[in-house]
């Protein structure tokens, strides 16, 4: 079983809010989105990878932030993209 250590949590100097309620960038294209994510290091909204578009992995390949959160109401898990693992 691997090790469920995310090595980019402890980079962060402080988890910012999320700067928006909707995936901008789908509403910009007037496209849709399933779920949506909050990057922990600088507050952008993207959707899900269950979304067409994938803004939220999108983000982290162009910026290099590499942690997320859910913003659907009732969860509250956070997501490590390159270690793939779920940080609670």
């Amino acid at each position: 079983m691997a090790d469920p250590t995310c090595r980019h949590f402890s980079q962060l100097a402080e988890i910012v809010d999320p700067q928006s309620t909707v995936c901008d960038q789908c509403i910009t294209m007037g496209d849709t989105w399933v779920h949506l994510r909050a990057c922990l290091g600088c507050g952008t909204v993207g959707c899900c990878d269950n979304s067409k578009n994938r803004h939220a992995r999108a983000h982290w390949h162009q910026q290099g932030h590499p942690l997320i959160q859910t913003i659907e109401p009732g969860e509250s898990w956070r997501f490590c993209f390159p270690d793939e693992i779920l940080v609670l």
